[in-house]
């Protein structure tokens, strides 16, 4: 049997451990001890922080594992990678995975193999912004985190010092990301690669509570993107991650596209797309387990990668306010048969600052993309 070493325990890592266990292979997950599903679903559980990668790998070479893996999570990325360097794992290196979870060194990155980004700087404080010429509206976020996590968009100065300070709290390194704002409506590109080839399996359509934290509130599987407009997002996706050095495994590109056709990078994981976007809505559109081909690469194995003919159209839709709920049971009530699975955890009045924060989603899937875009969020300003 082989041994797979699964870093997270928390819900998004749950398919991981399923799907692995699946495969026949012995799951050692590594996770704070926190009560999450994962810990109960593994074959063996550690309790040692994600962060602990020297920890992790000397119980990694106790166990003689034959892989390592996560998803949706930049910061188990970096273990993951660290493992499989020092283990001689299927992975990427540690440059990349420096690159591919630190925002300025990944729009560095950008800058210079001529990748189209936002300008930006990383900052500490207000004051290190003295003399710089950004122009407003800028994004201000933390430098190295995910999940929407500190970012507010500021049309001017008002604010910005609060907003400097909020994402610089959510920072792990306490520092702050600030760049210029993209116009455009904001998409992600699901990919895998195997030994530097990369294979497109998805592009993701994403809906958000807009301006000025950009929380998102659903998303839609396949976006409906004319044939040109993807096969330029496909090879600007492409380019990046040869920037980045991203070579084996999943990754997430976010980014956004001008009315105009213009398309901008906004960031790149080297990681699977959380929001159940990798765990489920690739497969449920596309046909291909891309949980499965993850584990697989990790084994040293290449992916096969062939789609179900007559694809179909998948959505998750959050559960933020009262509506999604009335959303929801109006579903139930017109098409029940469109819900693949739910998770509503009960509302509170606190508000929703990220998607950590959110009362569960619903899963949907249908043959036709009208009957499924009726359920979703009316979009909002950019």
């Amino acid at each position: 049997m082989g041994k797979i070493a699964i870093i997270g325990a928390s819900y998004l890592q749950l398919p991981l451990i399923e799907t692995a266990k699946k495969m026949g292979l012995e799951t050692h997950v590594f996770a704070w001890e926190a009560g999450d599903p994962g810990e109960a679903a593994a074959d063996y559980f550690y309790p040692i922080s994600i962060i602990e990668k020297e920890k992790i790998l000397q119980n990694c070479q106790e166990i003689k594992i034959d892989g390592i893996c996560s998803i949706a999570s930049d910061l188990a990325a970096i273990t993951v990678n660290y493992v499989a360097a020092n283990m001689g794992l299927t992975g990427n290196s540690l440059d990349s995975t420096y690159c591919s979870t630190n925002k300025h060194a990944m729009r560095k990155c950008f800058f210079e193999h001529g990748d189209p980004s936002p300008r930006s700087m990383t900052i500490m404080s207000l004051s290190d912004l003295k003399g710089e010429t950004l122009q407003y509206p800028l994004i201000v976020k933390p430098s190295d985190r995910s999940g929407s996590r500190g970012v507010t968009k500021l049309d001017d100065s008002a604010g910005l010092e609060n907003a400097i300070e909020k994402a610089r709290s959510q920072s792990f390194e306490k520092k702050v990301l600030i760049e210029e704002f993209a116009e455009g409506r904001e998409y992600s590109v699901e990919c895998i690669s195997w030994d530097g080839e990369h294979h497109l399996l998805a592009v993701t359509k994403k809906y958000t509570t807009g301006a000025p934290h950009f929380i998102e509130t659903a998303h839609l599987e396949p976006a409906l993107l004319s044939q040109d407009i993807l096969s330029r997002a496909r090879d600007i996706t492409f380019h990046a991650l040869d920037s980045l050095q991203i070579k084996n495994g999943a990754s997430h590109t976010e980014l956004k596209i001008a009315d105009d056709g213009s398309i901008k990078l906004i960031e790149v994981g080297g990681r699977m797309g959380g929001d159940c976007i990798g765990s489920d809505l690739v497969k449920l559109s596309t046909g291909i387990d891309f949980v499965q081909e993850i584990i697989k690469v990790s084994l040293g194995q290449k992916p096969a990668l062939k789609a179900v003919a007559n694809c179909a159209v998948a959505a998750v839709r959050f559960i933020c306010t009262r509506e999604d709920l009335f959303v929801l049971e109006q579903i139930k009530k017109e098409n029940p048969q469109f819900i693949v699975r739910e998770e509503i955890h009960p509302l509170s009045s606190n508000q929703i600052t990220d998607s950590s924060s959110r009362h569960g989603y619903y899963l949907l899937r249908s043959e036709k993309v009208q009957e499924i875009m009726k359920y979703l969020p009316r979009e909002k300003s950019q």
